[in-house]
């Protein structure tokens, strides 16, 4: 019998969640992201390709987190985020890039970050 998903094209997404003060340098004076605030931050890691016929699945979620962890224990969790080399202005977009360019070399299958700063608001970066 054959594996129904096998040479099947899935996505899996993975949550990390990290609390980190920030401001953003280059909005207007008096604009009040120019002040030090901090976020409960949220980021979605999204990869896509087949099933892999011996494993069944795309990545192991484990292996996943093994590459993320020292990110968010080394850098983002608690900690002011300007202060990270690349993310002098931690807007989500930035965050989103910096977390794309440590992430794909070592995930190569990774095709999307979504870093959502508030709970109704987000950012998309697909490379």
């Amino acid at each position: 019998m054959t594996n129904p998903l096998q040479s099947r094209m899935v996505e899996i997404i993975k949550e990390y969640r990290f609390e980190a003060a920030h401001f953003l340098p280059n909005v207007p004076d008096g604009h009040k992201c120019k002040r030090m605030h901090g976020h409960s931050f949220l980021f979605e890691i999204k990869l896509a390709g087949n099933v892999d016929e011996h494993s069944g699945w795309l990545m192991d979620f484990g292996a996943i987190s093994v590459v993320v962890k020292p990110l968010l224990d080394g850098f983002l969790d608690h900690n002011l985020l300007n202060e990270i080399p690349g993310l002098e202005n931690p807007t989500s977009e930035h965050i989103a890039f910096w977390l794309w360019s440590r992430l794909k070399k070592e995930i190569p299958p990774l095709v999307e970050i979504t870093v959502h700063e508030t709970c109704n608001s987000r950012c998309v970066y697909r490379g």
